[in-house]
């Protein structure tokens, strides 16, 4: 197929370097995560035994009392707030933001108040909580969230994540720590997160993205504790209903899931894909060096750093041209200010590492497009 199906649509060439980010379609899942998307997509099934079932599958591989597929990790956040906000009340979860709740306050961390592509409030508030802030940008300690628990305190929202402010925070299990001490629910919104266990043991309600590391159809896991999931599943035919996942969606995320199982550590191997950047550093004002990942996964980027005064253009300005090009070129650019952008080889496909090469070249070394 190549790239005519982009083509009969007038759809430009992507080369995705920026790892699994939603506005490229996040990742691109195996020929198998299709097959069994083609094949569970055109049989019929009760949904309801199937999202059971689904469940049931998914507890076995992540250690949960219980587990519900979901329409997307952001669906995830709303529907975990709703299921606790109103404890599963059936009229309640259906009058969703008609009746007064009165305790619907979701504490988080102010630097884990990030925008992903929607701010996480707007999903708190889609699921009738109201957040409640703690902390501040740089810091935030476990007396934050201790002191402002109160009668109006329905849960606190834990964000695992790259785009949040990582410095003077404190670590999942001190947010669990305090979560239990009081009684007080924790949801943890992990979407990208590689340890799915992990959060498992450290929330009442985990959710994970099917798209990012597990790199299946656009998808959502919520899974924790029985009462909390079983509450969720009410939501399902209030607010949930607009954010349905369909039954192919179920089939390829399970298969996802399974190939995840004893998916094999990439790192090595792009990480030597990543010396084909190399030879940039030989331009004038251009350096280029490997990176971990700022969450501390095993994800290894190539950084590179352009001295604008040097190479006569900067970062933003060869960010913006590579995207803009013929070929759009995304690279991780969150530090295109500070004068660096990443390239994040996991996403890279057939010789999409030579055109980003030839086109940095020809955008700071002023050879014509």
């Amino acid at each position: 197929m190549g790239h005519s199906l982009q083509a009969k649509y007038g759809l430009k060439r992507v080369i995705n370097a920026s790892g699994r980010m939603s506005i490229l379609g996040v990742s691109a899942p195996t020929d198998s995560v299709m097959d069994a998307m083609k094949q569970g997509g055109q049989r019929y099934v009760e949904i309801a035994e199937l999202v059971n079932k689904s469940g049931e599958y998914i507890i076995q591989l992540l250690g949960s009392e219980s587990a519900v597929v979901v329409n997307s990790a952001s669906s995830g956040i709303a529907l975990s707030v709703a299921a606790i906000v109103t404890a599963g009340d059936p009229r309640l979860s259906l009058r969703l933001h008609q009746e007064p709740i009165l305790k619907n306050e979701i504490i988080m961390l102010k630097g884990h108040n990030v925008q992903y592509g929607a701010p996480v409030e707007t999903m708190i508030f889609l699921g009738g909580g109201r957040v409640v802030e703690v902390g501040y940008a740089n810091e935030g300690r476990k007396e934050h969230i201790d002191q402002a628990i109160g009668e109006h305190t329905a849960a606190i929202l834990y964000v695992k994540s790259h785009h949040t402010v990582q410095k003077n925070m404190i670590s999942v299990e001190e947010a669990w720590e305090v979560a239990q001490r009081r009684g007080v629910p924790l949801i943890v919104d992990a979407a990208a997160e590689e340890d799915l266990r992990k959060y498992i043991q450290f929330s009442d309600l985990a959710i994970y993205s099917g798209s990012k590391a597990i790199e299946g159809p656009t998808s959502g896991i919520v899974a924790g504790k029985k009462k909390y999931v079983e509450w969720l599943q009410v939501q399902l035919h209030g607010i949930g209903r607009s954010m349905k996942v369909g039954k192919e969606t179920i089939f390829g995320l399970l298969q996802a899931l399974e190939e995840y199982q004893d998916k094999a550590d990439n790192s090595e191997r792009e990480k030597q894909t990543l010396e084909a950047l190399q030879p940039l550093g030989g331009l004038p004002g251009v350096s280029v060096r490997i990176v971990q990942d700022e969450a501390g996964r095993s994800i290894f980027r190539g950084r590179v750093q352009i001295d604008s005064s040097v190479a006569g253009v900067d970062a933003k300005k060869v960010n913006d041209q590579l995207r803009e090009g013929v070929i759009a070129v995304y690279t991780r650019d969150y530090g295109v200010n500070q004068g660096y952008f990443d390239i994040d080889p996991r996403s890279l496909q057939g010789d999409d590492m030579q055109v980003i090469v030839r086109r940095i070249h020809e955008i700071v070394g002023g050879k014509p497009e």
